[in-house]
């Protein structure tokens, strides 16, 4: 066997920094000392962080030299590069078209949700440009099989693979005292951006209508965007009584959370496959939610799970109550959650796809 043959392959990473407020960081820090580090070499070029835009400019140009380094000193077998849509994708071109250029397979793991915004109601020729870029990835990474029948208006079907998101999985959230300190705190967890699309223009009648039936329900809506707007549309003596707006949290501050409240609650108008939703499962809550997007694909409806109409402001609430009002419901809903994630969204079984990809790609570019 060569040298070359016998290291390990080299896997470049595209991510953005572990403390962005979103998803796909939530997805790529799990990478950090797991499996997939002990089979390959893998190198993380960070792109993205929060801020201004000039910070946001000056992270993708470091990033970009970065990457120009490791090409030329060290090149990678792979690049797995992880996107979303709007200037996400105009963010990751240069490193899908280094990579072409020096003849490297690329994977592009894509976690956004807006698609018409980005192809479907575009110009034709930004159509062209997309399909172009996307053309140019070895495969293409969904988050379930309705992202695959999307993407494959733009690239082949046998390109794309489903490869859904992944949570951490406690059980011992189902302890009785931890369900007891849920039980009394009567807490309804929100964990996202505070927007329009996430639901926040609902959020305000959904809490009235709980905390009508409900004074001692609380809304722990863990986010940022729309706090102020929501201290402007809800009354005074619910804003102080029955909400907490905590701005956004991390680690254990997130995990106490996680830990204290009985159901999760996510009126969103599109997603792709919420990383919040499957935090939640893992963490043994039911989940009140909607029908938009990948949510289907992940909270199971009747199982551990209510999923409303988009704005159904009324079906939301009484599902939230039920939960809120009945142990049994709630505690089987939840140990359904952990069950789910259990079967189809470990971390195990996310890095076992992840692995075929990269066997399957590398072994079409010997």
């Amino acid at each position: 066997m060569t040298r070359q043959e016998d290291r390990k392959k080299r896997i470049c990473m595209i991510v953005p920094d572990p403390m962005v407020q979103g998803g796909i960081a939530a997805v790529t820090s799990g990478y950090y000392g797991s499996r997939l580090e002990e089979d390959y070499d893998v190198t993380y070029v960070q792109s993205y962080r929060d801020g201004s835009r000039k910070d946001k400019l000056l992270k993708a140009l470091k990033a970009y030299v970065s990457f120009f380094r490791i090409l030329c000193k060290r090149k990678p077998d792979l690049v797995h590069i992880h996107s979303s849509f709007g200037p996400s994708f105009f963010r990751k071109m240069p490193f899908i078209l280094m990579s072409r250029a020096w003849k490297i397979p690329v994977v592009n793991h894509i976690h956004g949700s807006a698609f018409d915004e980005l192809y479907t109601n575009a110009s034709a020729l930004k159509k062209r440009l997309v399909r172009d870029i996307y053309g140019k990835c070895d495969c293409i990474i969904a988050l379930g099989e309705n992202w695959k029948q999307t993407f494959s208006q733009i690239v082949p079907p046998e390109r794309i693979t489903v490869i859904p998101n992944y949570a951490p999985l406690h059980p011992e959230y189902l302890e009785e005292s931890v369900m007891a300190v849920r039980r009394k705190k009567q807490q309804i967890l929100f964990l996202g951006m505070l927007t329009e699309g996430k639901g926040l223009y609902e959020m305000p009648e959904v809490i009235r209508r709980v905390t009508s039936k409900l004074p001692g329900a609380r809304f722990a809506l863990c986010g940022i965007g729309g706090d102020e707007w929501l201290k402007n549309n809800l009354p005074p003596e619910i804003l102080k009584e029955n909400v907490l707006l905590p701005g956004w949290v991390r680690k254990e501050e997130k995990e106490t959370f996680l830990r204290e409240s009985a159901v999760f609650f996510l009126p969103s108008h599109m997603e792709a496959m919420p990383i919040s939703v499957l935090e939640a499962m893992g963490c043994a809550l039911p989940v009140v939610s909607t029908n938009a997007g990948g949510i289907p694909q992940v909270a199971a409806d009747g199982d551990n799970s209510v999923l409303c109409e988009v704005g159904d402001t009324a079906a939301m609430a009484d599902a939230l109550c039920s939960y809120l009002e009945d142990d049994e419901r709630r505690i089987n809903a939840g140990r359904r959650s952990c069950e789910i994630v259990r079967q189809k969204f470990s971390l195990e079984r996310h890095i076992e796809s992840i692995e075929k990809v990269y066997e399957r790609i590398l072994g079409q570019n010997k």
